[in-house]
């Protein structure tokens, strides 16, 4: 006779003690009182959330997916992450609030534990911009909801907004990729390749941010350090490129901290700068300084937009711009996020206010076998104040410092 033991399709493994997380429990009971004011004025009765932003925004943890779904469900009352088996207990330690684990002994039990928290025939508020189309049917063959609202607009304007607590951590950020920019730069020689000086930027800011914060979880901090025509984009990979005398850099740091992303981008030179691209990166430079005096409250990211296009015009530069010229800072990374309700494009009418985060990175392309030829680039991180901005960047930018090796 076979004796089989009942397997179940969710349960909790509440496995050792809660671990401290990136902010207190009083930064998560304002979010989630947010959220729910949010959700009330959408109609929601139960949010159904699945990306790693939004999953970590209002609970802290940050999920690894590797092809598995994860969730985090907000009713009026709960709070709760859904994880995989795989994970263990993990997910209830890093989290705030409550933790059930599905199990993969059948197809779509992250479904049955997403219904034991909402129940059927609700009003179910989803993420537009992450639910693919299978999960969205399936939401709707499991939870059976009356209607479905997007909340993905409505959240992300919630999290363009900082906490006192967020620009803490965000500044600690900013500190942490002026030590990965240092490293850098004294890495930079003529004859090392791009992979050996990115890995001294990684390694001193993983260090730095052990130091600063050794209850944290580690990952995802990384460097592309590019150089000669691999400058040309913004988000080239590192290669084994050997560094030349000459040479144009784009030096990039971004140190991750509990999901929390942050940047240093700066234009370099090995040894020495030609003319002409010293008058491309001048004019770089002087664009970066104009464009940071304009972030300010009341001021619409369109109108600092062009201003700057406005500026390289009469430079006759605009025709080698690529992007926007700056982006929200928070819960965002190359792996998700983004709060695309505030970047300076042409596109975006949001205003700046007060408790905002924003970047300032103009960069100029500049083709191959021109004169000037690179990618030249500057980004500097701003808090939006009362009656302008503070710039927590530290690293100096421009050719006086940035010529090494």
């Amino acid at each position: 006779m076979t004796i089989t033991t009942p397997r179940p399709d969710f349960y909790r493994y509440h496995n050792g003690v809660k671990a401290p997380l990136p902010f207190d429990d009083s930064e998560y009971e304002a979010r989630l009182a947010e959220l729910r004011e949010r959700m009330e004025a959408a109609g929601a009765s139960a949010a159904v959330f699945t990306s790693m932003h939004n999953i970590a925004y209002y609970s802290g943890f940050l999920y690894c997916a590797f092809g598995r779904p994860y969730a985090l469900v907000v009713t009026e009352t709960e709070c709760v992450t859904i994880s995989a088996g795989i994970d263990a207990g993990q997910p209830w330690r890093r989290s705030y609030g409550d933790n059930i684990t599905y199990t993969d002994w059948q197809r779509d039990n992250y479904w049955r534990a997403i219904l034991s928290v909402t129940g059927e025939g609700q009003v179910i508020g989803y993420e537009g911009d992450h639910l693919t189309l299978m999960q969205r049917d399936k939401m709707e063959d499991f939870l059976k909801p009356i209607t479905m609202v997007d909340l993905f607009e409505t959240t992300m304007r919630q999290r363009m907004h900082k906490s006192p607590a967020e620009i803490a951590l965000i500044r600690h950020g900013a500190n942490v990729a002026d030590v990965g920019g240092y490293a850098i730069r004294d890495a930079v020689k003529a004859g090392v390749r791009e992979i050996d000086v990115a890995m001294a930027g990684r390694d001193a800011m993983e260090q730095e941010i052990a130091k600063r914060f050794p209850d944290a979880e580690y990952r995802d901090t990384w460097v592309w350090f590019q150089s000669g025509i691999n400058t040309d984009g913004a988000h080239n990979p590192v290669t084994g490129r050997v560094l030349e005398r000459g040479d144009i850099l784009s030096l990039n740091t971004f140190p991750m901290i509990s999901a929390y992303y942050t940047a240093l981008e700066r234009t370099m030179f090995v040894q020495e700068v030609d003319p002409a691209s010293l008058k491309i990166w001048e004019a770089n430079v002087a664009a970066h300084e104009y464009g940071m005096s304009l972030l300010k409250p009341g001021v619409s990211c369109a109108d600092v937009t062009h201003k700057i296009n406005e500026f390289f015009q009469e430079r006759d530069l605009l025709q080698y711009r690529t992007f926007g010229y700056g982006h929200s800072f928070g819960v965002l990374s190359h792996f998700y996020g983004r709060e695309a309700g505030l970047e300076l494009r042409e596109d975006i009418d949001t205003v700046l206010e007060p408790g905002m985060v924003i970047s300032m990175e103009p960069m100029l392309t500049i083709a191959d076998g021109e004169p000037g030829a690179g990618g030249y680039r500057e980004h500097d991180i701003l808090v939006i104040t009362e009656d302008g901005n503070e710039n927590i960047t530290g690293y100096p930018y421009g050719p006086e410092f940035n010529v090494v090796g």
